[in-house]
């Protein structure tokens, strides 16, 4: 089950960096670059992209996988790391040459 968890949420990952990368700023007019006021800065909003709509989504996904992940790990081992690790023993000393 947790597999399936890992694996949504690196897709999810992936699909929201695309997404967020397509989308274009606030001010992708040609007046911003040089400093000039743009009337999309200050002006109303215009309707939500499908893009947007997406990124939505992929957000809220992201955070119930990544809250299901944290509550998952905290729930997982018990102790530090080392505890669990195997013992290594010292090798045996070698016999006495017989003579």
């Amino acid at each position: 089950m947790i597999t399936l968890v890992e694996i949504v949420h690196v897709l999810v990952c992936a699909l929201l960096i695309g997404i967020v990368l397509l989308q274009g700023g606030e001010n992708v007019d040609i007046t911003a670059a040089f400093g000039g006021t743009s009337q999309a800065a200050f002006g109303p909003r215009g309707s939500v992209t499908l893009l947007a709509k997406i990124t939505w989504v992929l957000g809220a996904i992201f955070m119930v996988t990544s809250i299901t992940l944290a509550v998952h790990a905290s729930r997982g081992g018990t102790g530090a790391v080392l505890e669990n690790a195997p013992v290594k023993t010292a090798p045996a000393a070698p016999a006495p040459a017989k003579k």
